[in-house]
């Protein structure tokens, strides 16, 4: 604790020097008091009144640099935090203790025996299918700026190199090295302060890609290939790579106008351009290192045929290049790819092309067709090094260039399209009727939609002819899937391998967007083998929708023609579950336990078919979303959900928070994959003959807990009136964090409400309502009577079931609540459900709470709704201590503990800020510096939440 508590100080004290220095000892003296009593609150030694008094008459304008001021400490404090859990680590791996769960060494010592066997199916089914995907989305919850991010990292960088001087494990410490360390960072926390943390107006969605992108450039182009070759050495997946990154930004047009054909060129080609920047670089550096002498190396014949496989005045009559085959090889390479840049059009810049200031190659060099071709050419290199002695200059830059191109293609990451199921029906009954297969398809009931839908498939006879007359929405959305068709051509197949269909309820809502697929050439139709590259993937959001996919997934299934795809595609299908509106639909313990049993059901109906089954997790950055551990997270996952293979939303904050650096970036993709093969292959519910008992006793609690949930924010009749008046809900739409409208209609209603401003309004006023809301009421309720419904199964063997008195089997309450702890105790998806609810629970706090209910006009209202959420809060807090025998809600999370006890009280003064300021502006105060201030207590309050969006 004491380094952790020296680096929070010291970039505290760097930071409270700047404000005196640039904002003047009367904001610092400010700052100072709020600090300060703010921690006495928290110690009970002060009044909450003494905070809110500080800023009651405080002008709107000396209001933001006190904003700004805590909100930049939470950022640092991020930062040392970051290190601190670093530095931790190594301490643990200096002492020789085993790693912690996540990590693949670990991983591969669990899985040692099964490894070193070759006959077990379910390995083998692994190695064949092993994939786990990352995908960024463009939905922040930060307005974190290229430079705020960059000037981070620099912090980051510096703050463990001080770490290293002081300790004095490395060099000697000296009095000016550690000056001149301490004058950079002070360079950089002033220029954090003198930057404008939000932006003057909305992001263009181009400029979500650029953020999207800059993690490559960080971190996942270092990280991932090493990665992949540990994990195809390990596990043998025969030179696969098992880590794919993919993206929704630029793509992803469910309720977002703004994405355009021209959006989609725009992010698929600004990808290739960054990726082509990294294979030119990493080419030029290895040409500078494999400088071996013909003679004195004998090189094989394939080395010798690639160098003079192009020849030009570069190299014709030039001892010193004739001297180097394995440079003339590499330099070959060099000119085949600056060759395909140039005649793709890339805008890469120009250096990259450049050699000794000349344009690398000639205008006629044969561009790389696919990166199989570029990929032979580096395995000629590969084997030439190992002929001649030279393994040793195989790694570590050959090696990862060869694993990039198998990670990354020419493309970088997969963009993944998606569109809701009412767009879809919308599109497709203007093109049947202008192409005259039918006047009214959205008239169409279920059974004649998909007998057209199949009829349209079976041929390849396009709807639209090159006149047809479109609307402006239908001829906005066929631009998106022409553009998609011109990247496969240009970038390959895998640019664009999924289309992800929003609120998919039917067959014909799944077939829909095959038939535009084709439209555009990505889909082949044929009565018998149908063909795409592209995998049509439903996503299942709403609490109904979960319930029906199953037989939804048969209904498809059973058609052949929609089997022949499947079966085209290697057997795979992949389903999307949503985190996000399940939630909303039904509270916290429902959406999960409605998630995991949708994925049982889901996979007893794919091994019917004899399907392999993917799930795609639309995971958030809260508990409400989704959010929480990954790790635990995928172990908690039902028996036979993961096959070796899952793809994972990374959202928000929540990617700067594990991709922004290689070490961070690195662990969090280990986890992943550890996580990932060991569900896969290692019996991890830890239920047995228990599994049925179990399922019941959460139906149950599940059941307790919506209707729990339903009778606040669905049957209240002051519920909405409360939700939008006692959280920055409305304010959120003017902040200028993402290209997305907060809801997908003109509507108030909770159901059409985004799942991002949702969440965010609670956590921004300390309620975090999505992530436990109903859990105690569902828990109390079961403990004391099992919910008024008998389930059967027995507890513990103590009692006969079916008596009719309990979901025990007529256990009394202690033993009720003995068969929660010990579920609790063996089952990782309680456990993880449970111990994610205790996080966010850990950063609400229901006396802040209090003062953005004083926002709601109705007081009556206010008072009464915050009532019932205080006392559930306390009952779910009472319930989870009692259920996991804790003595806190976070004693299995000591560096949330951590965090909690040392910088929260820092939020305190942003949020007593943020209710004095929308107070005024709800009023009628139009002041900019408000709005400017309400928008800094946003940005700065989901910096240090974390994961709040």
């Amino acid at each position: 604790m004491a380094p952790l508590r020296d680096d929070v100080r010291f970039l505290g004290s760097l930071l409270g020097e700047t404000i005196r220095e640039h904002a003047g000892d009367r904001v610092f003296d400010l700052v100072e008091t709020a600090r300060r009593t703010a921690f006495a609150v928290r110690r009970s030694e002060a009044d909450r009144d003494e905070v809110s008094a500080l800023f009651k008459d405080i002008s709107a304008a000396d209001a933001i640099p006190v904003i700004r001021a805590f909100s930049l400490f939470a950022l640092l404090a991020n930062v040392a935090e970051d290190l601190h859990q670093e530095r931790r680590r190594r301490m643990h791996r200096a002492a020789g203790e085993t790693p912690p769960d996540g990590d693949l060494e670990v991983t591969w010592t669990r899985l040692a025996e099964l490894l070193e066997g070759d006959g077990d199916e379910r390995l083998a089914a692994v190695r064949a299918t092993a994939r786990v995907s990352p995908v960024l989305t463009a939905h922040p919850t930060e307005t974190r700026r290229r430079m705020v991010f960059e000037a981070t990292r620099r912090v980051h960088v510096l703050m463990g190199r001080r770490d290293v001087l002081r300790s004095g494990e490395q060099d000697p410490v000296t009095e000016s090295e550690l000056a001149e360390l301490e004058l950079e960072l002070r360079r950089l926390v002033l220029a954090l302060w003198q930057t404008a943390l939000i932006r003057n107006e909305r992001p263009h969605i181009e400029d979500e890609v650029m953020a999207g992108l800059q993690y490559y450039e960080a971190t996942l182009l270092e990280v991932i290939p090493p990665l992949n070759a540990q994990i195809d050495e390990r596990l043998g997946c025969g030179g696969r790579a098992m880590v794919r990154p993919g993206s929704w930004i630029g793509g992803d047009r469910d309720g977002n106008p703004y994405v355009t054909g021209d959006v989609v060129r725009f992010a698929t080609d600004r990808a290739a351009e960054l990726l082509h920047g990294h294979y030119a670089e990493q080419l030029r550096l290895l040409e500078r290192e494999l400088s071996m002498s013909a003679r004195i190396v004998q090189v094989d014949s394939g080395i010798a045929q690639l160098a003079d496989s192009l020849t030009d005045t570069e190299v014709e009559g030039s001892p010193a290049r004739e001297d180097v085959p394995f440079r003339q090889a590499v330099r070959v390479v060099r000119r085949r790819l600056a060759a395909r840049a140039r005649a793709t059009g890339s805008s890469l810049p120009r250096s990259v092309l450049l050699s000794a200031g000349r344009l690398i190659g000639l205008d006629d060099d044969p561009p790389y067709a696919d990166p199989e071709e570029m990929a032979a050419d580096l395995e000629t290199i590969d084997a030439g090094l190992s002929a001649v002695g030279s393994d040793l200059l195989r790694a570590p830059r050959l090696r990862d260039l060869r694993w990039a191109l198998n990670s990354f293609g020419f493309h970088l990451q997969s963009l993944d399209m998606r569109q809701n199921s009412e767009s879809h029906e919308e599109l497709l009954t203007e093109v049947f009727a202008i192409a005259g297969v039918t006047g009214d398809y959205a008239a169409l009931d279920e059974d004649a939609r998909v007998e057209l839908l199949l009829g349209e498939l079976s041929h390849d006879r396009p709807l639209l002819g090159a006149r047809a007359e479109l609307s402006e929405f239908a001829a906005k959305e066929m631009g998106v899937l022409k553009a998609a068709a011109e990247a496969v051509s240009g970038l390959g197949p895998d640019v664009v391998q999924h289309y992800i269909v929003s609120m998919c309820g039917s067959v014909s809502d799944l077939l829909e967007p095959a038939v535009l697929l084709k439209e555009v050439g990505l889909f082949s139709g044929s009565p018998d083998e149908p063909r795409s590259t592209v995998r049509l993937i439903p996503l299942l959001e709403t609490i109904d929708d979960l319930a029906g996919g199953a037989r939804m997934l048969d209904a498809a299934l059973v058609l052949p023609q929609f089997r022949a795809l499947v079966r085209s595609q290697g057997d795979v299908l992949e389903i999307m579950l949503g985190y996000s509106d399940s939630n909303k639909d039904g509270g916290y313990l429902a959406a999960n336990w409605s998630l995991y049993e949708a994925e049982l059901a889901l996979v007893d109906t794919a091994a019917r078919a004899g399907v392999h089954l993917r799930f795609f997790h639309g995971r958030g950055g809260a508990v409400g979303r989704g959010g929480g551990n990954s790790y635990d997270a995928i172990l908690a996952q039902p028996p036979g959900a993961v096959q070796g293979a899952l793809r994972i939303t990374e959202q928000g904050e929540i990617i700067s928070a594990k991709y922004s650096e290689p070490v961070r970036a690195r662990r969090n993709l280990e986890a992943l994959v550890a996580a990932t093969l060991e569900v896969s292959l290692l019996d991890v519910e830890g239920l047995g003959d228990d599994a049925e008992q179990a399922y019941a006793v959460m139906a149950a609690l599940a059941r307790l807990g919506r209707e729990a949930y339903a009778e606040l924010v669905h049957e209240d009749p002051g519920f909405i009136e409360y939700f939008t008046t006692s959280t920055p809900l409305s304010e959120i739409g003017e902040l200028n964090i993402g290209s997305r409208p907060t809801s997908r209609k003109q509507t108030s209603t909770v159901d059409d409400l985004r799942a991002i401003p949702w969440v965010l309004s609670w956590s921004q006023s300390r309620v975090m309502l999505p992530g436990w809301f109903g859990v105690g009421t569902a828990l109390r309720r079961w403990v004391e009577d099992g919910g008024g419904e008998t389930v059967g199964g027995a507890t513990d063997g103590h009692a006969n079931a079916g008596d009719g008195h309990s979901a025990a089997g007529g256990a009394d309450s202690e033993e009720r609540l003995a068969t929660l702890r010990r579920l609790y105790r063996h089952w990782p998806f309680l456990r993880t459900t449970l111990s994610n609810m205790a996080q966010v629970m850990a950063k609400a706090d229901m006396g802040l709470a209090a003062r953005y209910a004083e926002l709601v006009p109705d007081a009556e209202v206010g008072r009464r709704i915050h009532g019932v959420i205080s006392d559930e809060f306390d009952l779910t807090r009472e319930m989870l201590l009692a259920v996991t025998g804790q003595e806190t809600m976070l004693d299995d999370n000591p560096a949330l503990a951590r965090s909690v006890r040392n910088r929260f009280p820092y939020l305190e003064p942003l949020n007593v800020l943020q209710v004095e300021l929308l107070r005024r502006y709800r009023a009628g105060d139009r002041d900019p510096d408000i709005r400017t201030g309400i928008q800094l207590t946003m940005n700065g309050l989901a910096t240090a939440l974390r994961n709040s969006g």
